[in-house]
């Protein structure tokens, strides 16, 4: 019997598993909100996509390299229909000052990674109206719009962040 505990505890994992899930579900957790049958008048969804992305960011800083939020923000702007680009310029930019912050800390904490998550969400929601606001087919809306998104999805972050650390013990040895 301890044998057998042993062999589960010092088995290797594939690199497709380590290397692929925490990108396999910023990719889901973008398409989510197009495959559920909801139908809103205005933007209610948190961008989980985005926040996958920073949670995993904030919770293994060194596994991505700065540039991740490209071909992961190219793939949101897809499969949400936003323009090309924006997306994969707030998440790249987001990521760049969330390293610029986590450099200047001491150390962190849970407060805090929530606190920059939570900005980093709201800014990149901001901008990405303001974006929309002035690109040239015209949409955002008006901004009074945004505010449950703005609301619920910094309270939502510590759900996702769980579930990121959870797959993180799954993916790992």
């Amino acid at each position: 019997m301890p044998q057998a505990r042993y062999a589960r505890l010092y088995r290797t994992r594939s690199p497709i598993r380590i290397k692929g899930t925490p990108i396999a579900t910023v990719m889901l957790a973008s398409l989510i909100p197009s495959i559920l049958p909801i139908v809103a008048l205005s933007p209610s969804m948190p961008p989980l996509g985005l926040m996958m992305l920073l949670a995993w960011r904030l919770l293994r800083p060194e596994m991505w390299p700065l540039w991740i939020g490209l071909p992961l923000g190219f793939f949101d702007d897809i499969v949400t229909g936003h323009p090309v680009g924006t997306a994969m310029c707030l998440w790249t930019v987001a990521l760049v000052v969330i390293d610029t912050v986590s450099l200047r800390l001491l150390w962190r904490d849970y407060a805090q990674d929530w606190l920059i998550a939570s900005v980093a969400i709201i800014a990149v929601l901001a901008m990405s109206w303001v974006l929309m606001h002035f690109s040239p087919g015209g949409g955002g809306g008006p901004f009074r719009q945004l505010w449950p998104q703005l609301l619920l999805s910094p309270l939502m972050f510590p759900l996702v962040q769980r579930l990121c650390a959870r797959l993180d013990r799954w993916r790992l040895p």
